[in-house]
């Protein structure tokens, strides 16, 4: 029984250690670039996304291209160099 509660103990934090180094940490959308289709401020105007800024811990931050013009605004990212 001592075996079984030490295993459950542990399960939390190996899954949490194999989700980081799976999928990365999550990164929150700071910043984005935009195809403003002649109309900026003008929110009924689709916009089409060309580059996305997340920041994560430690104010780790990483720009990337949009995805299918689009920016979510939480990506799990790796840290890159």
């Amino acid at each position: 029984m001592r075996v079984l509660a030490f295993s459950l103990w542990l399960a939390l934090p190996l899954a949490g250690f194999a989700i980081y180094h799976s999928y990365g940490t999550p990164h929150v959308l700071w910043s984005y670039s935009f195809r403003a289709n002649g109309a900026q401020y003008d929110l009924s105007v689709p916009r089409h996304y060309t580059s996305c800024t997340y920041v994560g811990w430690g104010l780790h931050t990483q720009t990337l291209p949009a995805r299918g013009g689009t920016c979510p605004w939480v990506r799990m990212l790796r840290r890159s160099g």
